[in-house]
């Protein structure tokens, strides 16, 4: 088994490479790397590769997804195969994740969960639990692949901050 860059070895089934990159999304864009970590764990499990649905790199952002946050985020001259790139690929996703956060009030159940299924239909799901008087848990997501992606997610960001607090800047 090849050392990561850092060094260290991949735990057998949790996987992690570009933990610089992660720490570095992470500072600057005010998220906890283990969720960075997990997402792109759900996404690629590290594997970068096209989606069918077309999305691309580690945290397979699809190129409509991408272009909203070069428009918002001050991306120039912003070109699909550069998702390619982790760092891009990287600080694209982390940028996302941060908006998602903030419009969910900091919640990651919501944000993970349009992630996955989209801003739109996110917003309905909590519009409607909030009139039912609670907040959005992840039994109670409709889309079973949704559903199934937040538990991925949430599960994984536990295991990163066990496994790799040396390597994600936790401690």
């Amino acid at each position: 088994m090849a050392p990561l860059v850092d060094g260290t070895l991949p735990q057998l089934g949790l996987p992690l490479a570009d933990a610089s990159l992660i720490r570095t999304q992470a500072a600057e864009k005010h998220l906890d790397p283990t969720l960075i970590a997990a997402v792109i764990y759900a996404e690629t499990k590290f594997d970068p590769r096209t989606s069918s649905a077309g999305a691309l790199g580690l945290m397979q952002i699809e190129p409509e997804t991408a272009a909203f946050i070069a428009q918002h985020s001050g991306g120039v001259d912003f070109r699909t195969s550069d998702l390619a790139t982790p760092a891009v690929n990287l600080a694209y996703g982390s940028w996302y994740l941060r908006f998602l956060l903030d419009h969910y009030g900091g919640q990651e159940l919501p944000a993970v969960a349009a992630y996955n299924a989209g801003l739109g239909v996110v917003d309905r799901w909590v519009a409607q639990a909030r009139e039912e008087g609670r907040s959005l848990e992840a039994p109670a997501i409709p889309y079973a692949e949704t559903r199934d992606y937040v538990e991925r997610v949430l599960a994984a960001q536990s295991a990163y901050r066990t496994t790799y607090p040396r390597q994600l800047g936790l401690g």
